[in-house]
């Protein structure tokens, strides 16, 4: 059995749909009304260590979603308890959804991940790290009064969309030879100007918004932090990952 811890969420419920006819599937969620339909539901609430404990016991295989709690300190918290209580039931192996730079840095946003990656490490369990890059779904450019605009001076975005990242997830859960393994997952390189181009439109750079997580991530851009390219979801998928470039293709062909 397979257990999906925060199944109500866009991930989990992605994962669920991709796993529904390869395996049995429990999806594990806070609340049971928000539950994803055709597969058994648990109710599992990362503040409720207990609950952990009884959604997890029987697990051969468990996958971890990350809290969506922005406070690190809470949601270091709510994953180590996860892991805690999948110790405690001996689940048979667990994956964990961490994010991009997680083993080499530990402040910010990767300082939860950090954590949780190391308790997975000292749990003993089998394991494996899909640490993942910013959704692509955030990010698809959107044309307004005939032209697109960012503030990332061209640079490359390595993002991904929640519907690869899901099958990846599916494939660790359901194959052979991922445990002990560390992933690091990026979508194919692509920039605003770049999509702007394919959509025949304008692409005009403009100052940052008032600070905020998305004047934040900008910044990273300019600076090349999302430029680090791996095969690593390519060769999971066993298929090249879905482009930005595409996606807005058809969107523009759906408008």
């Amino acid at each position: 059995m397979i257990a999906i811890s925060a199944a109500s969420g866009a991930l989990g419920r992605l994962v669920v749909s991709a796993l529904r006819t390869r395996a049995e599937v429990v999806a594990v969620v806070r609340d049971p009304e928000r539950a994803p339909e055709g597969v058994p539901v648990r109710r599992g609430d990362y503040d409720d260590p207990a609950s952990l404990r009884e959604a997890f016991d029987g697990a051969a295989r468990l996958l971890l979603i990350s809290s969506p709690e922005l406070d690190s300190a809470r949601r270091i918290k709510q994953h180590l308890a996860a892991v805690d209580a999948a110790e405690d039931v001996g689940v048979g192996a667990i994956v964990f959804t961490s994010f991009l730079g997680a083993d080499t840095v530990a402040t910010g946003m990767t300082e939860a991940y950090h954590a949780t990656e190391q308790a997975i490490l000292d749990s003993g369990l089998p394991y494996t790290l899909l640490r993942h890059p910013f959704y692509s779904d955030a990010f698809v450019p959107q044309i307004s009064g005939g032209e697109i605009t960012s503030s990332t001076q061209g640079r490359g975005l390595n993002t991904a969309f929640r519907s690869d990242l899901a099958e990846a997830a599916a494939n660790v859960l359901t194959g052979d030879g991922h445990w002990g393994q560390a992933y690091d997952f990026t979508g194919p390189l692509w920039s605003y100007p770049e999509v702007a181009a394919a959509l025949e439109v304008t692409y005009r750079e403009v100052q940052d918004a008032d600070p905020g997580p998305m004047s934040w991530i900008s910044a990273q851009v300019r600076a090349g932090a999302l430029e680090r390219q791996t095969p690593d979801l390519e060769r999971v998928l066993g298929r090249p990952a879905r482009t930005v470039i595409s996606h807005a293709l058809e969107q523009s062909q759906v408008l």
